[in-house]
């Protein structure tokens, strides 16, 4: 069924450069309305840069990203597009309520909506007891929560998640993993950087990259069976020329 949704996310041959240092390598992916696509690699491999530049927060040296069919970055496309950074932007000063009420503000979110939206994402990441904490004594798991929720304060049709459960122990992990998943079922596109091997299975397809290289693309199982291995870390050993 997924092969008849349409490819809301296209990258073609996008390099990204950093001084004489080449950080993506003529990179070349679809990505297909509702599913939960993975990309995974290990530290450096790229994945940050690619999410940014889709996430409209940077561009490629050369190539070009299409979202919803049109080229980004776009102030208008970055409203329907939700962005979880790898590290926390929060104003620890601040409680949880003053930081979503800041930032649901910046999505034009306003009185009755806004207040509801807040009730709604805080009970999503369930953090509703925490509201009038101060973030400053939230713990690293709760703020990573919280980045979420304000990700989600727009209902976002696509949601790009980079590393959002790292440094987050495996019983959190799985809550946030069923939050993905419901969000998923009601219909958002889900974008998601890992290095973890066991969140690589939960995803609908991956994309494996090495050095800022896509080296592989494909549903776990399939690429489990092209490469006769047993788990995607093999897998991966095996597209990396192990």
């Amino acid at each position: 069924m997924m092969s008849n949704r349409m490819s809301w996310i296209s990258i073609q041959h996008v390099y990204k450069q950093f001084g004489k240092q080449e950080v993506l390598k003529d990179i070349n992916l679809e990505i297909k309305e509702g599913e939960i696509f993975g990309l995974l690699g290990p530290s450096g491999a790229g994945k940050s840069t690619l999410v940014k530049e889709l996430a409209g927060l940077d561009v490629p040296t050369s190539g070009e990203n299409l979202i919803f069919g049109e080229k980004m970055p776009s102030l208008k496309l970055m409203k329907r597009i939700g962005y979880m950074a790898q590290a926390d932007a929060l104003y620890e000063d601040l409680s949880a309520n003053e930081n979503l009420h800041f930032f649901a503000s910046l999505y034009g979110l306003k009185g009755k909506i806004k207040k509801a939206r807040i009730s709604e994402v805080m009970q999503i990441v369930d953090l509703s007891g925490h509201l009038n904490k101060l973030v400053s004594n939230y713990s690293g798991g709760m703020k990573r929560r919280l980045s979420l929720a304000i990700a989600l304060l727009h209902e976002p049709e696509m949601l790009i998640l980079d590393e959002p459960t790292v440094g987050i122990d495996p019983v959190l992990r799985k809550s946030i993993w069923e939050a993905f998943y419901n969000l998923n079922r009601n219909g958002t596109t889900i974008i998601i950087t890992t290095h973890v091997m066991d969140e690589a299975e939960k995803c609908d397809r991956l994309g494996l990259m090495r050095d800022g290289e896509l080296i592989a693309v494909g549903t776990p199982e399939a690429l489990k069976n092209e490469t006769k291995t047993g788990s995607i870390e093999q897998a991966f050993l095996v597209y990396g020329g192990a």
